[in-house]
């Protein structure tokens, strides 16, 4: 607040030396006369030196006002552009936009929304961040996340995107040799593939005919990447629980085959999460808008613009 002050008390001054007079500042500020002076003279007493010799008829900087006076036009200029810079980042997308999303999500369809919208925002930089951990978008000063499944941060504001499902899969050579299962139950007698970062840790959670059922799962392979476990599962070495997006392709070539489908009925949301803000950034708000037209509107993420 005080540094405000002195702002408007710099202003002041310098209007008074420009135009001459206490008055003509007054009234080029839209201030009584009074309260010029009184800013003035409020400056002049914090810094503990005279700026102007005044009398009923001539008014002078002194020396140390007229150095004073040069250092004021440089402070005010600086003020100015800060107000354009702010200005001209709330008209138009521009800037430097660092995003957080899930390694498989944004190598298969985020990268190219972000090709997009890097054609339609050409002020704007990208700092594309993948990685399946949790980020803290606020601690580490990320503008826009995508996040998978439950919200837990309710300070941030969520973006609902497209609907995605997780469903148990292994690859045909594995059902032949080992049998495909027929209750979440029966998943304790197969290896399965584990998810690092899965909120659940080893235990997979399943809704089916009979409500909900949770089985603690173990294998020998646990990973921080979906990818690498469907990979994993394609060449026989268990069963996984992956979200379709991961899968969908395998799964329509047959090198990966759904089991216990009718208990995978729960529906895990897409979000694109940002930090509450009264006045959104016009970058934040382009970006989210963009992957809400590429993944949302009631479309499955299998419409999205990378899929043509």
């Amino acid at each position: 607040m005080k540094r405000m002050q002195d702002l408007t008390a710099i202003a002041a001054f310098v209007r008074v030396v420009e135009l001459g007079s206490f008055s003509a500042a007054a009234r080029d500020l839209s201030l009584a006369k009074s309260t010029v002076s009184k800013r003035i003279a409020a400056l002049e007493g914090r810094l503990g030196a005279l700026l102007l010799h005044r009398t009923t008829r001539t008014l002078r900087m002194t020396e140390v006002g007229a150095a004073y006076f040069d250092r004021c036009l440089t402070v005010l200029a600086a003020a100015a552009e800060a107000e354009r810079v702010v200005t001209r980042m709330q008209g138009v997308p521009r800037g430097r936009l660092r995003v957080s999303a899930p390694m498989s999500f944004g190598q298969r369809y985020l990268a190219s929304s972000v090709a997009a919208f890097l054609h339609d925002c050409p002020e704007v930089e990208v700092d594309l961040d993948l990685s399946d951990r949790m980020v803290d978008v606020v601690g580490e000063g990320f503008d826009v996340a995508i996040r998978v499944g439950a919200l837990r941060d309710s300070s941030l504001i969520a973006r609902r995107l497209a609907p995605s499902r997780s469903l148990v899969v292994g690859s045909p050579a594995y059902f032949q040799e080992k049998g495909r299962p027929r209750s979440p139950e029966e998943l304790r007698e197969h290896t399965c593939l584990l998810y690092a970062y899965q909120a659940s840790g080893d235990t997979w959670h399943f809704s089916g005919p009979s409500g909900a059922t949770a089985v603690r799962v173990q294998g020998r392979l646990r990973a921080n990447n979906g990818d690498v476990l469907a990979l994993a599962a394609q060449a026989g070495l268990g069963l996984a629980l992956l979200p379709d997006f991961i899968v969908d392709a395998e799964l329509r070539t047959g090198r990966l085959e759904p089991a216990l489908a009718e208990y995978c009925r729960s529906e895990a949301v897409l979000h694109a999460v940002y930090p509450h803000a009264r006045h959104l950034m016009p970058k934040v708000r382009a970006f989210v808008d963009l992957l809400a037209a590429d993944f949302g509107g009631g479309a499955s993420w299998r419409r999205a613009r990378v899929s043509g």
